[in-house]
């Protein structure tokens, strides 16, 4: 028996501009969950990507039980027995349970030269790949009444029932609950008994010290090394991954906080069930944490405030004014910003430039002849904006799709930054970037603060809330239960007390 399950040897890749993977390796054990981890940008997803036959290497040999294996495409991979549960989940809501795990293969029946869908032998298979994770799903049912941690674990079972020796997991818990992410390393643990080797992605210090055996660090497309988990400490494996030491990833707030910028008085959703009767001060130069647990309302408030939501009561001041914002494009006239929680689903315009995506929020103001754009000084905004964010990319005409998640959000808060809003919200602001890019996104917080801006930041990060925030507010249940104010006070225990308080 081969000492190891898969092997990635000299993997190399170039896209246009840049080397994505230099020679890269990768060692996997069998039944073993091994962590692949690194900064936004350090290759993990690419090298990932050539694994499944997403990406054709450059260079480079794949193993699988000591036998090299050329792995023309997906499909190709998945017979081959490398199945991948993406960060970015593509379900068929519309369809049943059983039709999402059979996508693209479904089992047939020959009547004469006629073929069609076996459905009998489909439910009964999408049950029995079920039963043997724990779940009881109906296999009838549309995926679409699922949770996303639910939706996750069928696309496991999908795997599953390739009879997959590899499952990649890439950054599976960024969109899960506490209790999901429980069910999830439950579901990983009975794999792992079973013989299946894993790979996972993660940013997530906790989680990589709880479920992998073995952690290898890449940087810069780079391979770092390969390291037993219990071996590492959270520090080191965070100076090996930047390449350096963070003694403290949260910066020292030098800001001074000013005069209350924004009021919000008693404003209530036209949803019942939404948020109701909030009311809470902004102060210039204030980064204001809200917190509280899943369905908390927070994102719905702020949306409301920035006029994607419909408010039925309550009013809104910003410097003394009252203002009414019933389109975001109010609220933006009114000088404020939101960075939206699904950077991909509705932060990042896909297709677009890294040019597009930033320019986008000022094409109206920089016109020749009243309309015409005036690209030199649009390519000025973003080249200055690729500048001071340190944005990772060959060029400003480079997708944004191309870019890591980290670099992405650098973009976000770029395009924000060349419209000059006087306040910016921003939801769940690190949210699947690596702890260097966090640390990155924290210092941008602290300058804009510090220039008088007025950030209000949600977090589900009890450590991001604490560290960067002056006060906090904390919603349960569609209602502000508590405020924050004295940092001795700032503590898990307070927050949570809060936050459960229905």
């Amino acid at each position: 028996m081969a000492e190891y399950k898969l092997e990635l040897k000299g993997v190399c890749k170039s896209f246009p501009g840049v080397k994505a993977l230099d020679h890269v390796q990768l060692a996997v054990r069998p039944g073993t969950v091994h962590a692949l981890m690194g900064e936004n940008g350090a290759g993990k997803s690419t090298l990932m990507k050539c694994l499944f036959g997403i990406y054709k290497m450059d260079e480079g040999q794949i193993f699988i039980d000591g036998k090299e294996m050329n792995i023309k495409d997906p499909d190709d991979a998945m017979k081959k027995g490398i199945a991948m549960v993406h960060q970015e989940l593509q379900p068929v809501p519309a369809r049943s349970i059983a039709e999402n795990m059979y996508l693209g293969r479904f089992p047939v029946k020959k009547y004469g030269p006629l073929q069609v869908i076996d459905h009998k032998t489909m439910y009964a298979e999408s049950e029995k790949w079920m039963k043997e994770l724990g779940l009881t799903f109906d296999p009838k049912a549309l995926l679409g009444t699922l949770s996303v941690g639910q939706m996750q674990t069928i696309e496991i079972a999908k795997a599953v029932s390739h009879n997959a020796k590899v499952i990649i997991f890439d950054e599976p818990t960024s969109s899960l609950s506490d209790n999901e992410v429980e069910f999830l390393f439950k579901i990983m643990n009975q794999l792992r008994d079973k013989g299946v080797s894993m790979i996972y992605i993660s940013h997530k210090m906790d989680e990589i010290k709880r479920i992998a055996d073995d952690v290898t660090i890449m940087r810069d497309g780079t391979y770092i090394g390969t390291w037993k988990a219990d071996e590492l400490t959270t520090d080191e494996i965070i100076a090996k991954m930047v390449g350096r030491e963070l003694t403290n990833i949260y910066p020292e707030h030098h800001h001074e906080i000013g005069d209350i910028i924004m009021e919000c008085n008693d404003i209530c959703s036209i949803h019942e069930r939404s948020f109701q009767h909030v009311s809470f001060t902004l102060r210039k130069g204030e980064i204001l944490g809200f917190g509280g647990l899943v369905g908390a309302q927070r994102t719905e408030l702020m949306e409301g405030i920035f006029g994607i939501r419909n408010l039925s009561a309550g009013t809104i001041k910003i410097h003394g004014q009252v203002v009414t914002n019933k389109k975001p494009a109010d609220a933006m006239n009114h000088g404020i910003g939101m960075i939206t929680e699904d950077r991909r689903g509705n932060g990042i315009f896909g297709c677009l430039s890294i040019k597009d995506n930033v320019g986008i929020s000022v094409y109206n103001k920089y016109l020749k002849y009243g309309f015409v754009l005036d690209h030199a000084r649009i390519n000025k905004v973003v080249e200055d904006s690729i500048h001071q964010l340190s944005i990772k990319t060959p060029s400003m005409n480079e997708h944004i799709s191309n870019l890591s998640g980290g670099n992405q959000q650098k973009v976000i808060v770029s395009r924000w930054l060349a419209n000059d809003p006087d306040i910016l919200i921003m939801d769940e602001p690190t949210r699947g970037i690596d702890v260097g890019a966090k640390h990155e996104i924290y210092e941008i917080m602290e300058s804009l603060a510090a220039q008088g801006k007025a950030i209000i930041m949600i977090s589900s990060e009890m450590a991001e809330l604490l560290g960067m925030s002056d006060r906090i507010y904390v919603m349960c249940d569609g209602k502000l239960r508590g405020e924050i104010t004295e940092p001795k006070d700032m503590t898990q225990e307070k927050v949570l007390s809060y936050a459960t308080m229905f």
